[in-house]
C-alpha cells in the first residue's frame, strides 16, 4: 500500500465523475475530500470526508482539510465557489469535458498534475487507449440511422440538454440528435433548457430518454411521457453511463452502442 508523505499532494474532488477517475488512476491514498455526490468507487469513497454537495460546498470544512489541489468543473460547481477556493488552495484544477474525445485531454490533465506519483501516467495512457478503441467501435458499427432524441434530466419544470453539452455530443456519436436544436454556451442555465411537450410533439421527437440522474425517473414517469408524446419511444436510461466523463466514459461508449443497436438499456432499467 502506498503511504502518503508530508510532501504528498492532498487532493479534493468536487466532481463525482472525476473522483472516480482519480481512484482509477491510483490516487486514492492522496484524496482527502469529496462531495456527497461522489459515490464511486463506493467502498473506497466511504473513507473520504464529505464537504457538502457540488453546488453547496462547505468551504470551511474543506479549508480544514488543507488540500493542495482541488478539482472542479465548469458545469458542476458554482463560479463563486471556485473564486473562494483560490484564496486558500495552491492549485485549483478546472475541468470541462464537452465531448467524448475531451476525455483524452482530461486524462492528460490529471497525469500532468499528479504524474510524479507512481503509475499515474501509465494508467492514464491505458485509459486513453481504451477510450480511442471505444470511439472507433462506435464509428465502425455505423452508419447509424438518424433519431431525433429528447434527453430529460428534470421534471417540474421539464428540462433537457443543449447540443453543446457532453450528453448531446455523446449521443451524436450514434446519430442521435438532441432536441431542441440549441446551444447553451460555456456555462449557465442555457445549457439545460426548459421545454414543453407541445413543442416536442410539433418537433417530431422519435425517442425520449429518461435519465436516472440528476432526477431519478422511473416507470410512472415513462407512462406519463408516453401519454404526453404518443408514438415516441420512451426509455429509462442510466444517467451515469451517458453523462459521466472520466474513466466511466469508456463503459459509457459501450453502453451507448448497445442501446443504439438493441433499443433497450443494457442495464435492464
Amino acid at each position: 500500500m502506498t503511504v502518503p508523505t508530508r510532501d504528498s499532494p492532498r487532493i479534493a474532488s468536487l466532481v463525482p465523475s472525476v473522483t472516480e477517475l482519480l481512484f482509477d488512476l491510483g490516487l486514492g491514498p492522496w484524496i482527502v475530500a469529496r462531495t456527497g455526490f461522489c459515490i464511486h468507487p463506493r467502498e473506497a469513497v466511504a473513507a473520504v470526508p464529505k464537504v457538502g454537495g457540488t453546488k453547496d460546498v462547505k468551504l470551511e470544512a474543506l479549508r480544514a482539510l488543507a488540500p493542495t489541489h482541488v478539482v472542479v468543473n465548469v458545469d458542476e460547481n458554482e463560479w463563486p465557489t471556485v473564486q473562494a477556493l483560490h484564496e486558500f488552495v495552491p492549485e485549483v484544477i478546472v475541468t470541462h469535458p464537452c465531448a467524448p474525445e475531451d476525455n483524452l485531454t482530461l486524462y492528460e490533465q490529471m497525469a500532468q498534475a499528479f504524474g510524479a506519483l507512481p503509475g499515474v501516467h501509465e494508467r492514464a495512457q491505458a485509459l486513453a487507449t481504451r477510450l480511442r478503441e471505444g470511439l472507433a467501435a462506435l464509428e465502425g458499427a455505423g452508419p447509424w440511422p438518424l433519431q431525433r432524441v429528447l434527453y430529460c434530466i428534470w421534471r417540474e419544470p421539464w428540462m433537457t440538454v443543449a447540443r453543446d453539452t457532453y450528453i448531446s455530443r455523446l449521443l451524436a456519436c450514434v446519430n442521435w440528435q438532441t432536441w431542441p436544436e440549441v446551444t447553451g454556451g460555456a456555462r449557465g442555465a442555457a445549457r439545460y433548457p426548459v421545454f414543453d411537450w407541445d413543442e416536442a410533439r410539433r418537433a417530431g421527437v422519435d425517442t425520449v430518454l429518461l435519465s436516472s440522474e440528476p432526477y431519478r425517473f422511473g416507470g410512472r414517469h415513462r407512462e406519463e411521457v408516453a401519454q404526453a408524446l404518443p408514438g415516441a419511444r420512451v426509455l429509462l436510461v442510466d444517467g451515469e453511463m451517458l453523462s459521466w466523463y472520466g474513466s466511466r466514459a469508456v463503459a459509457g461508449l459501450a453502453y451507448l452502442k448497445a442501446l443504439a443497436q438493441t433499443g433497450e438499456p443494457a442495464s435492464g432499467r
